[in-house]
């Protein structure tokens, strides 16, 4: 099966920044940093990014790129005889149907919120009223499932066109009317009453607020906004050729994801504070939050279609970049044509997706964890909290050990080509810092995660002594 390419260097990093930019960015970001202090959150994130993110993304591109496969595909390339690096990579296509079996909802909500907007529901309302619509969004099943239901056909019929006269296209459009609509929005957010106290609060650390929490979220959220670990990023290393260091590519889209993240951020806050919404609302902080102030504002229903159209766009760049990785590695596994393997994936999603849409209806009586979490809590913390940070893990050590690709091979590749370069003097932080790093924040992670009312591992273990 001849490799598919895409068009452009412009192409390649409007889609992989696609991948990154996503619901990590525009909803959980935004709520994740309003629940822990703000500027403190932000702080850590950027460092994290930065520190951990920046590395892990430009080793999962030098994968993809050496190996010119799929990730299911690329430790058989790379790996020596006899190793079974390549079981981590079937691992990373369970990983992409776990993350679309939630993110596909979220978008489908998203979605709905537009349409809502746009046929002028969600305004002239009492504050009560736009309070409920969110509860009566996920009660009811037609709804949730409905709309993610268009969400996955979109996306596969998008794909059905081809990598570049469909993906690379239709993200590269999209991307560019994301950013124009951030911008707009955002100077909008500036002249609201309460902008400089939304903006003090997000921007404006205070150092007190840094704990274990904060630190293992931001963490958490600095692999899920970049969708490093399972692969994302490796699928569009291999589609294009060595004419730029990875490393050069990799801080552009890096810079790219925090705009489009920090931006939500500078769009919500004032809001928040100018409409008296509490930032730490959570999950429901984008849509509750933020439908009770447009709903409060001159223009309300314009300003709310754009704000959802341009969370629909960052969703689905993501949305489509995953159901690529996803319909690579089933190519290359089977042999099938992107027509049928569109057809037969897109039905293996929907049906996967269904119990998170069902989650908050018909299926809410399952609590996995705390009460008041559902299957989508389930979903996410097996994805945020266990399989990103494992498989990057399994990345860094895979180029940087001589039990697997080598650090050597991988800075070769990585340095490849004109731009930034990774340093020789880097090597000891790769190689022996970052994987600890990460797996001890992941330990922490696990240990302090409320898996019940009132109990952790962490607190379970001192109850012992």
């Amino acid at each position: 099966m001849e490799r598919e390419r895409l068009g452009s260097r412009l192409g390649f990093i409007m889609l992989s920044a696609g991948c990154a930019i996503g619901v990590g960015n525009v909803w959980k970001f935004p709520w994740m940093a309003g629940q822990h202090g703000g500027g403190a959150f932000v702080l850590i994130y950027m460092i994290f990014l930065f520190l951990l993110g920046l590395p892990v993304m430009v080793m999962e591109f030098s994968l993809g790129r050496a190996s010119q496969a799929s990730p299911v595909m690329l430790y058989q390339k790379l790996e020596k005889p006899g190793q079974k690096w390549h079981i981590h990579g079937y691992i990373t296509v369970i990983a992409n149907f776990l993350l679309v079996m939630f993110y596909t909802s979220v978008t489908g909500w998203i979605l709905h919120y537009f349409v809502s907007f746009l046929s002028g529901k969600m305004t002239g309302i009492t504050d009560e009223a736009s309070a409920q619509l969110f509860d009566t969004m996920l009660s009811s099943p037609q709804i949730t499932v409905g709309f993610m239901t268009v969400v996955v056909v979109l996306g596969f019929l998008i794909l059905s066109f081809g990598l570049q006269k469909g993906v690379e296209r239709v993200t590269k459009y999209m991307m560019i009317i994301l950013l124009a609509l951030m911008v707009v929005l955002a100077i909008n957010s500036f002249t609201l009453p309460g902008a400089k106290e939304g903006l003090t609060f997000y921007l404006k650390p205070e150092l007190s607020k840094i704990n274990g929490s904060v630190i293992v979220g931001a963490m958490n959220q600095s692999f899920f906004t970049l969708s490093l670990g399972m692969g994302s990023m490796a699928i569009f290393g291999s589609y294009i050729g060595k004419e730029r260091s990875l490393m050069g590519e990799s801080v552009n889209i890096l810079l790219l994801d925090t705009f489009v993240a920090v931006v939500a951020g500078l769009i919500i806050f004032p809001a928040c504070f100018t409409f008296d919404v509490e930032p730490s609302s959570g999950p429901r902080l984008l849509f509750v939050a933020m439908a009770k102030v447009f709903n409060n504002m001159a223009g309300g229903r314009w300003w709310g279609s754009l704000f959802f159209l341009f969370m629909f766009f960052a969703a689905m760049s993501t949305i489509i970049a995953v159901f690529e990785n996803i319909l690579a590695s089933v190519r290359e596994l089977t042999g099938w044509s992107r027509i049928k393997a569109c057809i037969i994936c897109g039905v293996a999603v929907f049906i996967l997706s269904v119990p998170c849409a069902l989650g908050f209806n018909v299926w809410s009586g399952f609590v996995p964890f705390a009460e008041g979490t559902s299957i989508l809590d389930l979903e996410d913390f097996i994805v945020s909290n266990c399989v990103l940070p494992l498989g990057a893990i399994c990345y860094v050590v895979f180029c940087v050990s001589k039990y697997g690709w080598g650090f050597d091979n991988f800075i070769a590749e990585a340095n490849t080509g004109k731009g930034l370069k990774l340093r020789a003097w880097m090597r000891p932080y790769l190689t022996y810092v970052l994987p600890v790093v990460i797996a001890v924040i992941f330990i922490i992670g696990i240990a302090t995660y409320p898996f019940a009312d009132d109990f952790t591992i962490l607190s379970w273990v001192k109850s012992l002594f």
